[in-house]
């Protein structure tokens, strides 16, 4: 027979077998597995072509604005711009800074607090009696970094001096790190640039300080304010945190710590408060706002500066103003 059959055996048992050589299961594969390539091939050429040739078409089919339309909008996004509240998303960006700020603070525990607070009263009072703000400021600035040293000493399983527990000594090595300003504040510890006071007679003569007044309730007579003063002392309340409205607010402030106070704790006896607009001018870095309100604590108060800033002074803080702009009182407390 022609093509794809022959005769195989003899006799009567023989017979035909039929080879299938054109129509193979592989020739079939093959076949099919072309026909797949040539597909996707297509597909990915439609792919191709759809993503670069389309955007290109419409570019050039693009709707083209007139200069009419290009200048009103411009206009429009100019005017959006000045309408937006600037100063209040300025504001709103500070807060959320100062918000971060206090979720970052450490919490320190108040037996850890009191234990540092006596451990900075035990290096002042190692101090000679004379030694001045400068002096003291020093000794507690070696005490901190010195303790730093210590707790992460323990923090490390080092052999260290502190009884304390590596968790304890993790929380005390963040805050005297990077927390002692609110540290600092919480424990009461405030210790002024060293200031040296001398009485001045250097006003123009037959120049008087003008009248004042002082926005506010009038102050009782048991505020015993005085105008251009600032008393030294032992911050009870830090300043900078802690506004009032009033030199009267500020005073009713000292007289309810005075009266709220723990056996044990400072009583304020000492206020001063900043009533002026502009801020009030102080020798160290922080800058002193209005309404600022500090409730101090001193034995036996003490003027920092009174009325005007001496010459001599002025010449040293070319940034002094002629008057002092603080005003202070000083209380009696039971």
């Amino acid at each position: 027979m022609a093509g794809g059959a022959e005769w195989i055996g003899g006799g009567g048992g023989g017979g035909y077998i039929v080879r299938g050589k054109w129509c193979s299961y592989k020739r079939t594969t093959i076949i099919l597995c072309s026909i797949n390539i040539l597909v996707a091939l297509y597909v990915l050429h439609s792919l191709y072509t759809s993503l670069y040739m389309y955007p290109y078409n419409d570019s050039q089919t693009a709707f083209r604005y007139t200069p009419d339309q290009i200048r009103q909008m411009e206009e429009s996004i100019r005017i959006r711009k000045e309408s937006e509240p600037t100063e209040l998303i300025k504001l709103v960006n500070q807060i959320k800074e100062e918000f971060l700020m206090e979720q970052k603070r450490v919490e320190v525990s108040e037996p850890m607090k009191l234990k540092i607070a006596d451990e900075v009263i035990a290096t002042l009072k190692g101090l000679d009696g004379s030694a001045n703000a400068t002096v003291k400021r020093e000794a507690v600035e070696n005490w901190r970094k010195e303790t730093l040293k210590e707790a992460k000493k323990v923090m490390h399983g080092k052999t260290s001096n502190y009884s304390i527990t590596p968790v304890e000594a993790g929380v005390l090595a963040r805050a005297l790190e990077t927390d002692w300003f609110h540290l600092s504040d919480e424990i009461g510890l405030w210790i002024p640039v060293e200031v040296i006071h001398e009485e001045h007679d250097d006003k123009p003569e037959g120049a008087e300080f003008e009248i004042e007044t002082v926005s506010g309730k009038p102050l009782p007579p048991e505020c015993h304010a005085e105008l251009h003063t600032d008393y030294d002392g032992a911050a009870v309340r830090w300043g900078l945190t802690h506004h009032k409205e009033s030199a009267y607010d500020c005073c009713m402030a000292c007289l309810d710590q005075a009266k709220q106070a723990k056996p044990g704790q400072k009583k304020c006896n000492v206020w001063v408060y900043c009533p002026s607009e502009a801020g009030c001018y102080s020798p160290d870095k922080y800058e002193h706002k209005n309404h600022e309100c500090w409730l101090k604590y001193s034995e036996k108060p003490r003027l920092n500066f009174k009325d005007q800033y001496s010459e001599s002074y002025r010449n040293a803080h070319p940034n002094a103003p002629l008057i002092v702009p603080w005003m202070s009182g000083v209380v009696t407390v039971s």
